[in-house]
């Protein structure tokens, strides 16, 4: 022997995911309690060692394109690893792609987003086929007759992969198909011509330079019509059996999200069905897209919650001149940083989804939660996916070489981390859609405000915050210039007002003096003096205590 091996530390395994305070506590408040069981049940085995596999495995053995057979017909199929199939298998028989629209109680997308939260933990790049579903139904309900078709296929609990006519499989799943080469968010760039048919179908004819989720059954797809830029249902597989038109060119060759597939593609007369009416593509297909965004930030906020039990873990049980580094105090300022950073996004996107439940509660909806719903949303896209990458460099670099090696799986957590900053629509777009709204709906910032202002007269540092940001959003100039720190500063009051009433004291008091007051530094690990970090460490490592 050379050496033995101590002070390393045990696989993070065996635990349930679910066991999150911050979680928990945002499912009860938001109406989703009656989903605890269930959701523990997911968490329990998203800590698994084998749902850990499963990750591991789609990640090292990602998807193949497959253009033609062996005797040369074309069959555009994408091949997978059975680690993804077990991913998906779980996701779907758990309603993460569908369950508010058949079940729609009170609290129903909520407790969806703690579930999406949970098990995206495991693995995040089947979470786009997952997210796409969820999120075509609503656009799809603009062309109510393929919604009655479309819709109990897509909220089957069976996953059935593979090309066949959708009448034939027990569950399908969709995608998106918005953007091509030379417009990318200016989808109003697109060439992509749909000529009308006699049958009432159209006829499209074009490319996209990114389509998600390639392997799919159906898309929505935006193409240039007679009447403008429209949104249409493509099926890969048409009733009859036979393949569509869409012909896939390549897998895009990504930083990240490897497991999953997204393509170029080409349409060559690929038949299609309206969605909505000609020249309403954009408004029709936002619906997608805003459900989409909520995934983005359920997403990002899933990925600090993996970084951050990672740190504690390893801290808790890694020794390092004498002490365990969770006992020592720049340490301890680190880890509680990075989780007041956790807490603020797990506590923004449970806000999010309970806003989207309560806006769609009803035949006519709750107005004020739908305009809270559409200016907080791109608020929290913009920030909330913005702060990702560097929480997963910070929760990487405590555990110094050992979570820079892909064993740890910290690398692609850190990998995956910008796509959602990314994905429907950039920082720019998001920042740009907070002014767009704010400008064309008064009410939208009105019931903004009116949300932060429930914790008006709690904590001094919020109200001045709050009130520096009523001044800026009512001064006009370079307002355009201006509007990634606005979203920033808009986000971070929101989160203030969330914390001030809901999260420990000793949470809401470290942020507030750190993202507030101005009294911490611009990285992590800079929380001043005076706050109680034991409080907001033992929240992460004891949860249930």
């Amino acid at each position: 022997m050379t050496h033995d091996v101590f002070n390393q530390v045990p696989p993070l395994t065996g635990h349930d995911v679910s066991a999150d305070a911050a979680l928990t506590e945002g499912l009860a408040r938001e109406g989703a309690g009656w989903a605890l069981e269930e959701l523990r049940r997911l968490g329990a085995l998203a800590g698994t060692e084998r749902a850990a596999e499963w990750g591991r495995l789609a990640n090292e053995h990602p998807p193949v394109l497959r253009t033609h057979d062996r005797y040369g017909h074309r069959i555009d199929e994408v091949e997978f690893h059975p680690a993804w199939h077990e991913l998906m298998t779980v996701a779907v028989s758990g309603g993460l792609h569908a369950a508010p629209w058949t079940d729609p109680r009170p609290g129903a997308h909520v407790a969806r987003a703690a579930g999406f939260y949970v098990w995206s933990q495991v693995e995040a790049g089947h979470g786009c086929p997952v997210s796409m579903t969820y999120a075509a139904v609503p656009a799809l309900r603009h062309a109510p007759e393929l919604a009655a078709e479309w819709e109990p296929r897509l909220a089957s609990r069976e996953y059935d992969f593979g090309l066949r006519p959708a009448a034939a499989k027990r569950g399908v799943l969709a995608g998106m198909a918005m953007t091509e080469k030379q417009g990318g968010s200016d989808v109003r760039a697109n060439t992509t011509r749909a000529e009308p048919l006699s049958d009432g179908t159209y006829a499209l004819t074009g490319h996209k330079w990114f389509n998600s989720a390639p392997m799919c059954d159906v898309f929505l797809v935006l193409a240039q019509a007679p009447g403008g830029l429209t949104c249409f249902l493509l099926p890969r597989v048409l009733p009859d059996g036979t393949r569509n038109a869409m012909r896939l060119m390549r897998l895009k060759d990504k930083l990240g999200n490897r497991s999953n597939a997204s393509s170029e593609v080409e349409y060559h007369g690929a038949v299609a069905w309206r969605v909505g009416e000609e020249g309403r593509g954009v408004r029709t297909i936002l619906e997608m897209v805003n459900m989409t965004r909520l995934d983005c930030v359920i997403g990002s906020a899933a990925g600090m919650r993996y970084g951050l039990r990672q740190a504690v873990h390893h801290a808790a049980h890694r020794g390092a001149f004498g002490r365990r580094l969770v006992e020592q105090p720049l340490m301890r300022n680190v880890l509680a940083d990075l989780a007041v950073e956790s807490e603020a996004a797990t506590a923004l996107m449970t806000r999010l989804a309970g806003a989207t439940d309560r806006a769609a509660g009803n035949a006519a909806g709750d107005a004020t939660e739908a305009a809270l719903r559409r200016t907080a949303l791109a608020v929290g896209k913009y920030w909330v996916c913005k702060r990702a990458p560097v929480h997963a460099a910070e929760a990487m670099e405590c555990l110094g070489g050992n979570g820079y090696v892909e064993e740890s799986q910290l690398p692609r957590l850190f990998r995956e981390s910008p796509l959602n900053g990314i994905w429907e629509g950039s920082g720019n777009v998001a920042a740009l859609d907070v002014l767009r709204a704010l400008g064309r709906e008064p009410e939208a910032l009105e019931a903004f405000l009116g949300e932060v202002a429930l914790a008006a007269g709690a904590d001094r540092r919020l109200d001045d915050a709050a009130d520096r940001l009523r001044r800026s959003l009512s001064d006009p100039a370079d307002i355009e210039s201006r509007a990634r720190r606005l979203a920033e500063d808009m986000a971070l009051v929101l989160q203030g007002s969330l914390l001030v009433r809901h999260a420990p004291a000793a949470v809401a008091d470290a942020f507030c003096a750190s993202r507030l007051s101005g009294e911490g530094g611009r990285a992590f690990g800079t929380l001043p003096s005076g706050l109680d970090l034991d409080a907001v460490i033992d929240r992460v490592a004891h949860p249930g205590a």
